[in-house]
């Protein structure tokens, strides 16, 4: 082979394995969640693949180089497989009962490992091809080899981040991943054979049932409705009721009922939060809502106080896109009064911002906006959520101090957790830490063992609430350590 073909294919193979890598960590997200957790089980799991991968290419490389060809090809074709089924792998998996941490570390090495074992394989054997190629410029060789790699490995990041994942999805990307493995297998080809005999030829036959397969993971459809690198979610009709989930779990639904009227809260801890910010909060409100979901709070306050205004922070524009399309009323909301509020971010358009309508939408993260706003709030809501959890960078004690900043009155956060758990614990001792009067109340467990735990934090005493929701009441939290940026909440375990 020539010495810039195995450069270019060395190249290409990296880009599909850092690709590949990334693609896990998404396809996880609807079944796991995820956290530091799942990312460091992915992380791991790929990289002890590749690791194995090139210890054992290492051992085919010092074989004939007809033999070590064949196997290498035979790798390819079945890496190719592998990669498209690994979503169905997981899925699979899942339905079959794999739950909690061990089995979502059995499930990514069941789902991820064989793929990531066989990308690598062929590397040393190309790494060899190459440094053979050019005889007495060995170190150079080797050099371009190892470069190829790492500038693989950036361009597989940057194309799976900004490239694939948001625009085809999690699917897709796998079954590219699969039908680039399977497109290097023709090119594998020893124009100067050793060994005596012509090289073998890459015959139809052995491209065809990968192929198909390749193509046949595409058949099963998207891993959910709508998919971008950040959410994955899905838009469940039962009746009278439209449910939002984002990665599975459950983030806003609305009755699809006619009228002006104000939506009725589906959700009961949004029941909640609205009777606390009912109870607390003047006719004049400015609101600030981190963690856009389905938009249901910004539609009640707007709705019941004419005079009130709120931002609506929201990472992913997708979520935006899917409420304003599914979700009756908080779309109309949206539609009415809603305006992109990113040239307000420092307080420098307050004027046009009010002109244009009461409800400001700034799709950035909410740390980052919490940290670079310029204006001040009445009240703040903290319902960011990262499948089933807080992002770690928002459940800190700088975010909060920072809040406490910007913010002269209550903040209420959501969280989901196990009575008096660790996330439960942490937040609440850093509510203590920054605010004089901070309350809990906790919903029913589910089956995961888990609830919504509702914390209301304020300068000033909280007045009682006279009716809670169902299943609802105070709850003592024991005390914890207070997390911060340096070391922070993991996730769920």
């Amino acid at each position: 082979m020539r010495f810039w073909t195995t450069i270019g294919l060395i190249l290409v193979l990296s880009v599909v394995g850092l690709t590949y890598e990334i693609a896990a960590g998404r396809v996880l997200a609807p079944f796991f969640g995820t956290s530091l957790v799942t990312w460091t089980s992915v992380i791991a799991t790929v990289l002890a693949g590749f690791s194995l991968g090139n210890a054992l290419g290492g051992f085919a490389a010092e074989r004939p180089r007809r033999v070590a060809m064949r196997q290498v090809r035979r790798a390819l074709l079945a890496t190719a497989v592998l990669m498209a089924l690994s979503p169905t792998v997981l899925a699979a998996l899942y339905a079959m009962g794999a739950r909690g941490t061990g089995g979502m570390a059995l499930t990514v090495i069941a789902a991820f490992f064989p793929a990531s074992v066989l990308i690598s394989y062929p590397s040393p054997f190309l790494a060899k091809l190459a440094v053979e190629a050019r005889p007495g410029r060995e170190g150079s060789s080797l050099g371009l080899v190892l470069a190829a790699g790492s500038v693989g490995a950036i361009a597989g990041a940057i194309l799976a981040g900004f490239v694939t994942l948001p625009l085809v999805g999690s699917a897709a990307t796998f079954a590219a991943c699969g039908a680039a493995a399977l497109l290097c297998v023709p090119v594998l080809r020893d124009r100067a054979p050793h060994d005596g005999g012509a090289p073998e030829p890459v015959t139809l036959a052995a491209l065809g049932p990968p192929a198909l397969l390749v193509a046949a993971n595409l058949t099963g459809g998207p891993v959910c409705q709508y998919e971008s690198g950040l959410s994955c979610i899905d838009v469940v009709q039962r009746g009278g009721t439209v449910t939002l989930q984002s990665d599975r779990v459950t983030q806003a639904a609305e009755r699809l009922a006619p009228g002006d009227a104000a939506p009725e809260l589906v959700l009961s801890y949004t029941r909640w939060l609205w009777s606390r910010m009912d109870r607390d909060l003047g006719p004049a409100a400015e609101v600030l809502f981190v963690g856009g979901g389905g938009y249901t709070l910004p539609t009640r306050l707007l709705a019941e106080r004419p005079e009130a205004r709120a931002v609506a922070v929201e990472i992913d524009p997708l979520v935006t896109k899917v409420v304003r399309a599914n979700l009756p009323a908080a779309g109309a909301t949206i539609a009415r009064s809603g305006f992109d509020a990113a040239g307000d971010a420092a307080g420098d358009a307050e004027g046009d911002a009010e002109a244009a309508g009461r409800l400001g939408i700034f799709h950035a993260d909410g740390r980052v906006y919490i940290n670079e706003t310029g204006r001040r709030f009445d009240a703040a809501v903290m319902d960011a959520f990262s499948s089933d959890s807080v992002p770690a960078h928002l459940a800190t004690r700088e975010t909060y101090a920072r809040l406490r900043e910007i913010v002269d009155g209550p903040v209420y956060v959501n969280l989901i957790d196990r009575p008096d758990g660790r996330l439960a614990r942490g937040l609440h001792a850093i509510l203590r830490e920054v605010w004089p009067h901070v309350e809990a109340v906790q919903g029913p467990v589910g089956r995961s063992g888990r609830a919504n735990i509702l914390l209301a934090a304020a300068p000033a005493p909280l007045a009682l609430l006279s009716d809670l929701p169902e299943g609802y009441g105070p709850i003592a939290i024991t005390p914890g350590r207070a997390f911060t940026d340096d070391r922070g909440w993991v996730g769920h375990r």
